[in-house]
């Protein structure tokens, strides 16, 4: 790995020209070969003005930015729209009409013969603020490269013109079966082109990439951002993946990805902060329908102290001296530092265009929000099979996961104490506007009437009725809730979550707090392409859950995994509010966010459960009657954050960043459980940002 480093780092740059000599366009045809590029752009872009029409509603709206078009001049000298970027539709339908009003030109050529090339051509609204240069706007593709020699092996290509795999993309991944890595970022941009969509689902995530594709055109959004580098360091560094090998009916690319982060918090307790963390990711496909990842981190770090101190909770670990959130067990690193590897790897296969059935080990998120009741992707990965059926206007997904409680105190044979979690969610879209979903979900494990019931894995059966013959509530723990969302129009969103975890249905309107009516609520709002400001996101959620709510009286069966809540990050006995702000341009991004709320705690010196720690059993309760969100230490918390960077490289989103967080956590009684604390944390660095890692707690 070393070695392949090196040789990543320190190749010498082979310059070469891509294309022999760049198309010709009407009236270019006696210009010297060095000046035909900028006269082809120039003149283009001349022609399409010309020709287009500004919409009505873009005048009346007095729209101010700009559409980008990606196109080919084919090996036959006509122009083929790849991609438009528009603020409009109208915007969109005027591009077309004006490119078929375009003549045949001259195709470039390549060795002497013709050959596709892609161009991109930004144009401005209002059409009088657009600006001639003599700056190219070629973007170079795969299709179009030269045999020269290059350090082995880079790409290793089969010519078979039969193969499924003959479009020769630079990112093959786009037309798999794999999931598109799950990150808030990411998927706010996904879901704003899914909810244009109509007939679409976005609360089950993570994504197939197949699956966006009749909604995005992915490979065409990624040829905005691509550097015009001509030697393969510089390819590989700025735009492709390190390794891509490619035949007959299969492919797989590998790369090395990264998390390196150096910062300072404000306490005492450490010099500063870091994470050094480094690993490999390998993906693939064999034929059309089955698709493979894997991934593997090996990382030490140490952060600010109150993450630190979250991860040595509940101690003793089996076999580890912490868990850090979000990753795993741990052990002690130098001074303060953890040592934790961690490992992800899935098979996803589609036998027909109804079902996706994927098996491996990692994270799913259930929710349209920030956080989810249902499930989240705050914990450790975990073992899961997953079963996706669509058609008509549903959507239906059975989860079957592996989890683990890794107390000491819950194993009798020092190994995890295995827990099993079965998930369905139905998601029906009842009009193109209106989306509700249904779930439920049943937690039982080792020592539970009989471990994971057979009834579980049928992926229609309602599990409540399972628990009750099974011998009722020490024999699983039962969920079931119900989300909508409902799309204003195009840029705005509403949605929610109502979880109900074991609520006694005869004590919901007595009004007197009763501990047994354990659910949690959230309502939030997105606003996509806000005030008109392309890329610009804006959201707002509020999250509330009641005491006690995913606890259980047996704690092994509560909704947790690896020391953490499976929903949401807080546990329960809680209120929150959230407002975030995202924005990207090219390969620049930023993000905002603040939250604040109130937790109630327990108090140090009682072994009273006042209802927030799920890993507490609710047999210690405080009373039968009189509960309320916030008993207990009620500790108010305000979190403010915000992050700026830039992508070195698209295909693993590898960036540079930079990142400030201030957090204030103030209890009424400062102790261990919950300690006075203000935070402030400064960090930078650069990662492969594949992945959600959650801080604000």
């Amino acid at each position: 790995m070393k070695n392949l480093l090196l040789l990543f780092l320190f190749i010498s740059f082979v310059s070469y020209a891509q294309v022999e000599k760049p198309p010709v366009y009407i009236g270019c045809e006696n210009e010297n070969i060095q000046n035909i590029e900028s006269c082809f752009n120039n003149k283009l872009k001349s022609d399409i003005i010309k020709e287009f029409n500004v919409p009505e509603i873009v005048s009346r709206e007095n729209y101010q930015g700009q559409l980008k078009i990606v196109f080919l001049v084919t090996k036959t000298g006509d122009f083929e729209l790849l991609y438009i970027n528009a603020m409009y539709p109208e915007l969109e339908d005027e591009v077309k009409r004006v490119f078929q009003k375009l003549p045949t030109i001259q195709p470039a050529t390549y060795n002497g013969r013709a050959i596709d090339t892609r161009y991109v051509v930004p144009i401005s609204i209002p059409l009088e603020s657009n600006t001639f240069d003599t700056s190219p706007q070629y973007i170079p593709i795969a299709t179009v490269s030269p045999k020269i020699e290059e350090p082995k092996p880079v790409i290793i290509e089969d010519q078979v013109q039969d193969s499924v795999f003959t479009n020769n993309s630079l990112f093959p991944e786009f037309n798999s079966e794999l999931n598109i890595p799950f990150t808030h970022q990411e998927y706010d941009e996904l879901e704003y082109h899914l909810n244009i969509g109509g007939n679409t689902h976005t609360a089950s995530k993570p994504y197939l990439y197949n699956e966006v594709r009749p909604y995005i055109d992915l490979e065409e959004k990624r040829s905005f951002i691509l550097k015009d580098k001509n030697t393969w360091a510089g390819r590989k560094l700025f735009n492709e993946h390190l390794f891509l090998v490619r035949g007959k009916n299969y492919w797989f690319t590998a790369n090395l990805v990264w998390d390196l982060q150096i910062g300072k918090d404000n306490s005492e307790s450490v010099d500063y902060t870091y994470n050094n963390g480094r690993g490999f990711q390998i993906l693939g496909a064999l034929g059309k329908k089955f698709s493979f990842s894997t991934s593997f981190y090996e990382s030490q770090g140490r952060f600010a102290e109150y993450f630190n101190k979250e991860a040595r909770r509940l101690n003793p670990i089996i076999a580890a001296s912490a868990a850090v959130p979000g990753r795993g067990k741990a052990k002690g690193f130098k001074e303060g530092g953890f040592d934790y590897p961690v490992a992800e790897a899935y098979l996803s296969y589609t036998p027909n265009e109804f079902f996706n059935i994927q098996f491996g080990n990692g994270k799913n998120f259930i929710g349209d929000g920030y956080r989810s009741f249902f499930l989240s992707d705050v914990a450790s990965p975990y073992p899961f099979l997953k079963i996706s059926t669509q058609f008509w206007k549903i959507k239906y997904t059975n989860l079957w996961m592996w989890m683990d409680d890794i107390r000491v105190v819950s194993s009798d044979d020092g190994t995890n104490l295995r827990k099993f979690v079965a998930m369905h969610h139905l998601s029906w879209n009842v009009t193109k506007k209106f989306n509700v979903g249904l779930f439920e979900a049943v937690i039982t494990n080792e020592n539970s009437y009989n471990g994971f019931d057979v009834s579980f894995f049928n992926p229609i059966i309602f599990y409540r009725a399972v628990e009750f013959s099974n011998g009722g509530d020490h024999s699983g723990n039962v969920q079931i809730g119900l989300n909508t969302k409902y799309r204003l129009n195009d840029n705005i969103s509403f949605y929610n979550q109502f979880l109900i975890d074991e609520m006694t249905v005869d004590k919901v309107f007595d009004g007197d707090g009763y501990w047994g009516n354990k659910f949690a609520i959230q309502v939030g709002a997105k606003y996509f392409n806000a005030f008109k400001v392309e890329n610009l996101m804006l959201q707002g959620e509020f999250n509330w859950a009641r005491p006690y709510t995913f606890s259980h009286g047996t704690v092994e069966l509560n909704s947790g995994h690896y020391n953490q809540p499976i929903s949401h990050l807080w546990g329960a006995n809680f209120w929150e509010a959230i407002a975030l702000a995202r924005y990207s341009k090219n390969r620049w991004f930023g993000n905002a966010k603040v939250i604040f709320g109130e937790k109630g705690f327990d108090f140090d010196s009682s072994n009273v459960s006042y209802g927030g720690d799920i890993y507490i059993s609710y047999d210690n309760r405080l009373s039968d009657t009189g509960n309320e969100v916030g008993q207990g230490n009620t500790t108010n918390i305000f979190i403010g954050d915000i992050q700026a960077g830039y992508i070195l490289n698209p295909s693993t989103n590898l960036q540079v960043f930079g990142g400030f967080t201030y957090r204030s956590f103030t209890p009424n009684q400062s102790g261990n459980i919950a300690t006075d604390d203000n935070t402030t944390w400064f960090t930078f660095g650069v990662r492969s940002s594949l992945f959600n890692w959650y801080f604000d707690f």
